[in-house]
């Protein structure tokens, strides 16, 4: 496949080479256009040695061979890491004054961009503008994540990495193998109030959930996500390609889950949802003086909503499941996820190791999937859009269609 990454100029252009390297690893044919600024940043010699191709920045090079609509017309997907506010600007208004500008209107190819500034100027309502406007033509947007940016700052604007840009580019060529399904997604982690300013929660991210949405929209299905408490930068703005509805307590998620379930094909629980919540939430702060030393809590079982979903479900509809442990070993591991997957009822269980460093939080997964006869029907590891994917493949066998 012909891939054309096109590099701008911010910092965040360092780790487009990881973007080039990875295509290229991929098996496919990578042609580099950077802007002049993004040079300054990365020299043209290691974009050269990892893409094994000339680099192109020049608008009037290879007149001759018209090379500025030449290489657009020749690509099969178009990558921008990182992309600009700048740059998003002129794509929106359809500017041609470089040759990136040049390659992307003459290619009809599907256009991936990956944004990278700092967090005022994602915020600023031009950008909002024209990241709508990108989004409505079609143009795919990949992140920004939010974590640290350039000196001190800290926040959205943080270009993802480059193995879940490559993944999420990579699927717009994938099956359309989930159109004509309805798949519901839950994700985040749930919070139950102890008075009007703490809680108890979680520490998911809701990455692997949103994820699995996004992955389902993009093989064509019409995707509902029920979305608790997520890091920041995870979804940024509610996406077009599918249904956002967010809720915050177990209680709440339930409601959601519950009135969307009967008409899904596929319910996906990656919501990390909490057993308990306190019995009683206090009016106002909770303060030290009054509680003293020691603060006692009550704590009730919440209601368990995969089993409310598996004991419902109507005839063809499939319930997967996710179990997230702490256990180190393999196959205690395993034994814990067949004992759950066989007394929640579910037709898959997803299970994973958490832990300190691994599993809530991070941008990668490993998982084992089983059935509730003890079968390992899938093993996946790497960013958790990848991991998506690989569930998804799985969900595809039974209710996929061809494209």
């Amino acid at each position: 496949m012909n891939v054309v990454v096109g590099i701008t100029g911010g910092i965040a252009a360092y780790k487009a080479v990881g973007v080039v390297r990875a295509f290229v690893l991929a098996g496919h044919d990578v042609h580099v256009v950077a802007t002049e600024n993004a040079l300054r940043f990365v020299g043209r010699p290691t974009l050269e040695a990892i893409s094994r191709n000339l680099v192109h920045s020049d608008l009037y090079e290879g007149v001759a061979e018209v090379r500025h609509v030449a290489i657009g017309q020749a690509a099969d997907l178009i990558v921008v890491a990182p992309a600009t506010a700048n740059t998003i600007a002129k794509i929106a208004t359809g500017m041609a004054d470089d040759l990136l500008g040049n390659t992307i209107l003459a290619s009809t190819a599907p256009l991936v961009v990956a944004p990278a500034m700092h967090t005022e100027m994602w915020r600023n309502p031009a950008t909002v503008a024209n990241i709508a406007t990108l989004r409505e033509r079609g143009i795919h947007v990949v992140g920004p994540a939010s974590g640290q940016l350039t000196g001190s700052d800290s926040g959205p604007g943080r270009m993802v990495e480059p193995d879940e840009i490559v993944a999420a580019a990579l699927a717009l060529l994938g099956p359309r193998d989930l159109v004509g399904q309805r798949i519901l997604v839950t994700a985040g982690g749930t919070r139950e109030p102890l008075d009007p300013v703490r809680f108890i929660g979680n520490r998911s991210s809701g990455r692997q959930g949103v994820a699995l949405a996004r992955a389902a929209a993009e093989r064509g299905a019409d995707v509902v996500l029920v979305v608790a408490n997520i890091d920041d930068g995870v979804l940024d703005a509610d996406p077009t390609t599918f249904t956002v509805r967010h809720v915050s307590t177990t209680a709440e998620l339930r409601e959601a889950t519950l009135d969307e379930a009967p008409s899904a094909d596929v319910v996906v629980m990656a919501a990390a949802v909490a057993d308990y919540r306190p019995e009683t939430v206090a009016a106002g702060k909770i303060k030290k003086e009054t509680a003293g030393d020691v603060l006692d809590l009550r704590l009730v079982r919440n209601p368990d909503i995969l089993k409310e979903l598996t004991s419902a479900r109507r005839s063809g509809q499939t319930i997967i499941g996710f179990a997230a442990e702490t256990e180190s070993d393999r196959a205690t591991l395993l034994e814990l996820g067949r004992a759950k997957a066989e007394r929640k009822g579910v037709d898959l269980l997803v299970v994973n190791r958490v832990g300190w460093t691994e599993g809530f939080g991070t941008p990668g997964n490993e998982v084992v999937v089983v059935t509730p006869a003890g079968d390992i029907v899938t093993e996946a590891t790497g960013s958790k859009e990848s991991v998506a994917h690989s569930i998804l493949d799985l969900v595809s066998r039974t209710h996929g269609v061809s494209a």
